[in-house]
This record gives C-alpha cells, sequence and structure tokens, in this order.
C-alpha cells in the first residue's frame, strides 16, 4: 500500500529556495516565456566621443573645436552683417581684418605685446613660488592650514580692482604696481587650489609610506608633493589665465604701454575695429599658453589621467 507524503514533505523548500509545489509551474513558465527584448540601455552602445565620461578620439576633439570656431565666426558674419546692425559696435569681419593687419605691422604693437607678456610673467611666477610652497603645507599640515587660510580665504574676495588706488599709494604708478596686482589676483587663489589638491591624495600611500618608516618631510616631498603635481599644473594653468585678466586691469590706469593701455586709447578715439583687434590678440595669445600648459601636462605626466591624451 503506498503512503501519503507527509504535510511537512510538500512544504519542504525546492533547492532553489521554493517551495516544490510552487516551483514546477514557476519553471514551466520560464520554460515557456518568450526572451524579452533587448532594452535600449543595453543595445549598440554610443559612439566614443559621445560615451559618459571618457576621452573623446584627438580627431574628435580637433574637429569639434573647429566646428565651434566656425559657429561662433559664421553667427558673428551673420550678425555683423544685418540692417539697422550699427557698424561702430559691431564692425563687419573684414575692418577687423583691416585692423589686425595694420596693428601686425606697426611696431607699437610687439611692444604692446611684450610689456603685457612681461608683467604678466614677472607677477605669475612670483605667485607661484610664494603660493605653491604654502599650499603644499597647507594641505599636508592642518595646523599650517588653520593658521593662513582664514586670512586668505578672506583676502581672495577683495575684488582685485578694488586694489588698485591702495597699489599705487603703496607702490607708485610704475611697473611694480602692475606686477604686484597680478600677483595679488593669482596667489591667493593658487594657494587654496594647491592646499587642495595635496588633501585629494589617498591617504592610504601616507600610510604605507609612514609604514616603511618615512619621516614626515620625506611623506611631504616624495609622496604628497609628486602625486599632487598633476593638479597643481592645472590650478598654474588656470591661474595663468586669470593673471592675464589683471594685467589688462592693471594697465587701463597709468600705463603708456600694454595690450589694455592700447584698448583703452582706441576706446577714447571710437577705433572699435582695432578694439576687437586687439581682444582677438588677447585670446588666442591665452589660447596658446593654454595649449602649452596641456602639451607640457602631456609629456611631464603620463602616468595621470589624461596625460596620455
Amino acid at each position: 500500500m503506498a503512503l501519503k507524503p507527509a504535510a511537512s514533505a510538500l512544504r519542504r523548500p525546492a533547492p532553489g529556495g521554493f517551495p516544490a509545489a510552487a516551483a514546477e509551474p514557476s519553471a514551466r513558465a520560464l520554460a515557456g516565456a518568450r526572451p524579452r527584448a533587448r532594452s535600449r540601455q543595453c543595445g549598440r552602445p554610443p559612439p566614443r566621443w559621445l560615451a559618459l565620461g571618457r576621452a573623446a578620439p584627438r580627431r574628435a576633439r580637433l574637429a569639434l573645436g573647429a566646428a565651434g570656431f566656425l559657429a561662433a565666426l559664421a553667427a558673428y558674419v551673420f550678425f555683423s552683417t544685418r540692417d539697422g546692425v550699427n557698424a561702430v559696435i559691431v564692425p563687419t569681419l573684414p575692418a577687423i581684418g583691416r585692423a589686425a593687419a595694420d596693428a601686425l605691422v606697426a611696431e607699437e604693437f610687439w611692444r604692446d605685446v611684450g610689456y603685457s607678456f612681461l608683467r604678466v610673467t614677472s607677477g605669475f611666477a612670483a605667485a607661484a613660488l610664494l603660493a605653491v610652497p604654502l599650499g603644499v603645507l597647507a594641505g599636508a599640515f592642518r595646523s599650517v592650514a588653520a593658521l593662513i587660510e582664514p586670512p586668505t580665504d578672506f583676502l581672495r574676495y577683495v575684488p582685485v580692482p578694488a586694489l588698485i588706488p591702495l597699489v599705487m599709494i603703496v607702490a607708485g604708478i610704475g611697473e611694480g604696481a602692475k606686477v604686484l596686482l597680478v600677483f595679488l589676483g593669482t596667489f591667493f587663489q593658487l594657494l587654496l587650489m594647491t592646499a587642495d589638491e595635496v588633501r585629494r591624495v589617498p591617504v592610504r600611500l601616507v600610510q604605507i609610506s609612514q609604514s616603511l618608516g618615512a619621516t614626515r618631510p620625506e611623506v611631504v616631498g616624495r609622496v604628497l608633493l609628486p602625486a599632487a603635481l598633476p593638479g597643481i599644473w592645472n590650478a598654474l594653468r588656470m591661474c595663468n589665465g586669470w593673471a592675464w585678466s589683471y594685467v589688462v586691469v592693471a594697465e587701463l590706469v597709468a600705463a603708456t604701454e600694454g595690450l589694455g593701455f592700447r584698448v583703452l586709447r582706441f576706446y577714447r578715439f571710437i577705433q572699435t575695429p582695432s578694439i576687437y583687434a586687439y581682444l582677438l590678440v588677447l585670446g588666442l595669445l591665452g589660447l596658446g599658453l593654454d595649449w602649452v600648459f596641456r602639451a607640457t601636462y602631456r609629456r611631464l605626466f603620463r602616468w595621470a589621467p589624461g596625460g596620455a591624451a
């Protein structure tokens, strides 16, 4: 006589974790189910230049950059040639080209570029030589950060143009005043950015170096500084762009040479095409210096993110 299975056996879970009575219909349902259509996210991967968080190919970046410049140029040509547009405010592209050609053959143009470049380089180099070491110390030691960061945070919010009268009283109206304005405009920002880059170094690197017997000066000089150098270099690139803004502001007051002085002189005589030409020169100078910083970054920091791009 066959014995009926006990009720506990019917409730005994199957190997998958479900009761046997429920597992059989589920298995039949899965066997007869049709495969779901592939979702959009699981389809073909997007092009590399549209992928999130990935660098676009070099040719795609160059093509997109050129397309952006051409689009801006086409928009300017379109608006400058419309009826009702004041040519004094928005000069045509040929007028700007003629003003740029005249400037390139003029001796005063190259003298202006030289003076502005010298002022930017002097003030920016002085700020970097002082701000980077202090920023490394502030990022490595909390006591140093507590000492110098509060006044630095306060002073970096003081607009540099508001300091022009005080700088002229202290340093006069010579070259020292213009270099000092560039220094003040970049020093405080660069110090804080350097400290932040040092703090981003993983703590495990410091712990490993200390477990191997490294002293505090060795940890700072051989672990924290090399690891933070790529970020510090990018901070230098950003601050160099700000330095050019401040030198133009400095040259608007009490100057006889420089790109900023020349722009102000063109304004007084309503020479708008020449103003646009000099603004293009400033933009090209900044773009060239930015390219130099980026190229140097790729050569010096091949191991860093973006170093091999």
